[in-house]
């Protein structure tokens, strides 16, 4: 069979499962939609939430960015893997033993003010879009190739989708929806990673594949470093970025994602807060093998890439440079007229002056870097039924971030903004409506910023990290463990450090404010790490802010003190 045909069955009945388990578990009441009644088992958490965790920003492109950017691309695995360590360690049992149904919930009682709220819930917005544009844009990727539709009717076909089981079964059905997801993405990356792993170097194992050597006796990484130097691009395995930038990506990736309001309140969904650190310990399993496959399949990805069609004719290439092509994704313009295909970094002088003497005109080939991880297998000629999988798992891979992205959009509308400020006296059944309204309007916007994206996903999902650590983060830490931390220094923390990085975003990653230049980043630091400065800013604020203003109510003060005990944890229920 075809790759279409294979497609169609695949990602045919995956669908079929997701909508039928959403129906099988349709949300009832506002507790069931919020937090899936309080009554998930540790275990379907940790898949849960591994799913809603590793996005399309995961499975899709971050195997493509490690692929193009070598090492620089290891501050994702070290941030992403990093952050939810820090959140199941730092944070997640005590929101659960705080037991509310979203961030801006906590933060709302914590800091005893309908303004803090509000500031939490305009923060979960900004965050959650950015993340979401980037799950549509991954969504509108694999169906242009797999189902061969544009970019854009892809990510219509994902809205609607989305939007099916989102908004009928709520935080139930998502949760058992990401459960069938996770098992989806994982073999369809593991699958390929396994096949191409053994194809190159003998070796079944990703993980020890990459770090050793072909046929040839030549170690991959060895043989990645030398393409590189041919075609002029910095070695694969050094750095191009300052350390500086490094450290501060990678602590944004970090506390970013201890700061996401999507990760965070799958905790409020277990019984216990034990379960909660049982449900991390989990997910970190499952997370981990994605994660230790990933720089595996960006080298097998680099590495085919390059030697498929480097200085290669373009009327013998494989039909898989034509499948990408037709989507837009990949393109090929003959500047210099003899047929064959320039690939080298037309940015280095050395290269330019190489290709000038060789009558070349420039690089010839465009590869958007998101389609590495689906191509893979194509590049690989591995048979057409892996093909079809990668793209189940990729789609996977979107909708479960994307759907638990959309119920936290909901949930701070109807929960957090309409029944806790605008109609306190709203029935359950009223809010449970105003709940999946919210939805429906959360996924037409998404799909937007879907069809108009601002960069590649993960580079998008980077920008929402950063947003997450400038704004969450902070309020939510001292929130946990300063007693003294109070309304006035939460909300001037958010504000500042969340105003601070959308104008670094808006300046040096969209040019809307002045030079939008490298050479001008503020001590050297990219827009994707500049997260780390807007929560380094909110907690000084914070404190400064504290420290000039009265104290915290007693009985918050008590609350933050029981919070800490563990005493009694066991038993606390969501309320």
């Amino acid at each position: 069979m075809d790759i279409l045909t294979w497609t169609y069955i695949l990602v045919g009945a995956t669908f079929a499962l997701y909508i039928g388990i959403a129906i099988w578990s349709r949300a009832g009441s506002t507790k069931d939609f919020y937090v899936a009644g309080g009554g998930v088992s540790p275990l379907a958490n940790g898949l849960a939430t591994a799913a809603d965790w590793m996005s399309a920003a995961s499975f899709i492109s971050m195997a493509g960015l490690i692929s193009f950017s070598g090492y620089d691309g290891s501050v994702y695995l070290m941030g992403w893997t990093g952050g939810y360590v820090l959140l199941a360690l730092l944070l997640a049992p005590y929101l659960r033993k705080f037991g509310k149904f979203t961030v801006p919930d906590f933060i709302g009682d914590r800091y005893y003010s309908n303004t803090a709220r509000t500031v939490a819930v305009i923060c979960a917005l900004f965050v959650s879009f950015t993340y979401v544009a980037g799950q549509m844009r991954g969504v509108g990727v694999v169906f242009s190739r797999f189902l061969e539709v544009d970019v854009e009717v892809g990510v219509i076909i994902g809205m609607i989708i989305v939007f099916f089981y989102a908004v009928l079964g709520g935080m139930k059905g998502i949760t058992y929806t990401q459960v069938a997801q996770y098992c989806v993405l994982i073999f369809a990356f593991m699958v390929p990673a396994i096949f191409i792993s053994i194809q190159m170097t003998g070796s079944w194992l990703p993980q020890i594949g990459f770090g050793g050597a072909g046929e040839d006796g030549v170690y991959l990484l060895d043989k990645l470093d030398g393409l590189h130097r041919e075609l002029g691009f910095a070695e694969y395995t050094n750095g191009s970025k300052g350390m500086m930038d490094v450290f501060f990506i990678t602590a944004a990736l970090m506390v970013g994602t201890a700061g996401l309001p999507h990760v965070i309140v799958r905790f409020f969904t277990v019984p216990k807060v034990k379960d909660a650190r049982k449900s991390a310990g989990y997910a970190l399993l499952f997370i981990a093998i994605l994660y230790t496959t990933a720089p595996a399949v960006a080298v097998f990805a680099r590495t085919n890439l390059i030697e498929t069609v480097s200085d290669k004719d373009y009327d013998a290439m494989p039909a898989w440079v034509g499948n990408w092509e037709r989507t837009g994704l990949l393109g090929w313009e003959d500047k210099n007229g003899d047929g064959k295909v320039q690939y080298y970094n037309d940015a280095n002088p050395e290269m330019n002056e190489k290709a000038t003497a060789m009558g070349w005109a420039g690089n010839e080939l465009k590869v958007d870097r998101d389609i590495m991880v689906l191509a893979n297998p194509e590049i690989a000629q591995l048979p057409n039924w892996v093909i079809a999988l990668v793209g189940a798992g990729g789609l996977a891979a979107a909708l479960s971030t994307a759907a638990g992205l959309l119920l936290v959009i909901s949930t701070s509308v109807a929960h957090d903004l309409f029944k806790k400020q605008i109609k306190p006296d709203i029935s359950e059944r009223g809010e449970l409506i105003a709940a999946r309204i919210a939805a429906a309007a959360a996924v037409v916007v998404a799909g937007y910023f879907g069809i108009n994206p601002p960069d590649y996903v993960a580079a998008v999902v980077a920008l929402a990290f950063g947003l997450a650590a400038a704004s969450f983060f902070p309020a939510i830490v001292m929130g946990i463990f300063s007693k003294r931390m109070n309304k006035e220094g939460a909300i001037a923390g958010m504000v500042v450090g969340l105003g601070l990085t959308i104008f670094y975003i808006l300046k040096f990653k969209f040019g809307l404010i002045g030079s939008d230049a490298k050479e001008d980043w503020w001590f050297g630091i990219s827009p994707e790490g500049f997260g780390t400065v807007g929560m380094l800013v909110n907690f000084i604020v914070a404190i400064a802010v504290s420290r000039f203003t009265s104290e915290p109510p007693t009985d918050v003060q008590e609350l933050v003190e029981e919070i800490r005990l563990p005493s009694g944890a066991g038993e606390a229920q969501a309320h």
